[in-house]
This record gives C-alpha cells, sequence and structure tokens, in this order.
C-alpha cells in the first residue's frame, strides 16, 4: 500500500474528521469566550473597582529608560497581572463549559446504555430442534 493512499484512508477515517471539526469549533468557541470576557464581564467590573480597566493592571520591574548611545527606549519590564486575570477568567470559563458539555454527552451514553438489549438468538441447533418437536407434535 503506498504511503499517500496509506494517509487518504487515515485521513478520511470518521474520527479523525469529527477531531478536526471539534477543534475548529472549539477555537471559535474560545474566541467567543474570550470576547465575553474582555468586553462584557470586566468592563463592569472594572467600572465597579473605581474605572480600572484590567488589561492595563501591571506591576512594573523595570522602567523604560533611554538609551544615550542608540538613542531610542528600551521598554520597560512589566508583569502584567491584569492580563493574566483576563486570561485565567477565559480558562475558566471555557473549561466549565467542556465540562458541561462532556457531562450532558455522558449522562445520553448513560441512557443509552440503559435500554435493555434485545435478547440474544438461540444457536442454530436450538431452533432445529424446536422445529423437529413442533413438527412431531402436530402428528
Amino acid at each position: 500500500m503506498s504511503f499517500i493512499k496509506e494517509f487518504k484512508e487515515f485521513a478520511m477515517k470518521g474520527n479523525v474528521v469529527d477531531m478536526a471539526v471539534g477543534i475548529i469549533i472549539g477555537g471559535a468557541f474560545g474566541k467567543i469566550v474570550s470576547s465575553i470576557v474582555n468586553d462584557i464581564i470586566m468592563p463592569p467590573i472594572g467600572l465597579l473597582m473605581g474605572g480600572v480597566n484590567f488589561t492595563d493592571l501591571k506591576l512594573t520591574l523595570k522602567a523604560a529608560q533611554l538609551d544615550a548611545a542608540t538613542n531610542t527606549m528600551k521598554d520597560a519590564v512589566t508583569l502584567n497581572y491584569g492580563q493574566f486575570l483576563q486570561t485565567t477568567l477565559d480558562f475558566l470559563i471555557l473549561a466549565f463549559a467542556i465540562f458541561l458539555m462532556i457531562k450532558a454527552m455522558n449522562s445520553m451514553k448513560k441512557k443509552e446504555e440503559a435500554k435493555p438489549a434485545a435478547p440474544p438468538m438461540p444457536p442454530r441447533e436450538e431452533i432445529l430442534l424446536t422445529e423437529i418437536r413442533d413438527i412431531l407434535s402436530r402428528k
């Protein structure tokens, strides 16, 4: 089997396609959650805390300096803890949403498993013996 043919079979399997769709939808969902946190949740929280913009919250470790030799500014060294708080909130909301989806999927699986299975067919020999018995009883 050629390498390209093997790859084509692998790529066309249902699991790979399902996984690709899940990754694409997950990426889009992540953007939605980020927008909800950045544009809807954090502004009112910042307003309640005295008009704070969380992306501007940072701790300056070293101030920006002018390099005399090249006459350019060197950037300040900062810890951007406000951005970290927003990213952490993004993660928590996304993780909770995934948890709820998996919980719903698992409950649907349990319902499917709870359905009683059809009784298995009797062995062929038993069916034949039953037919012979029925024929003999008619005589």
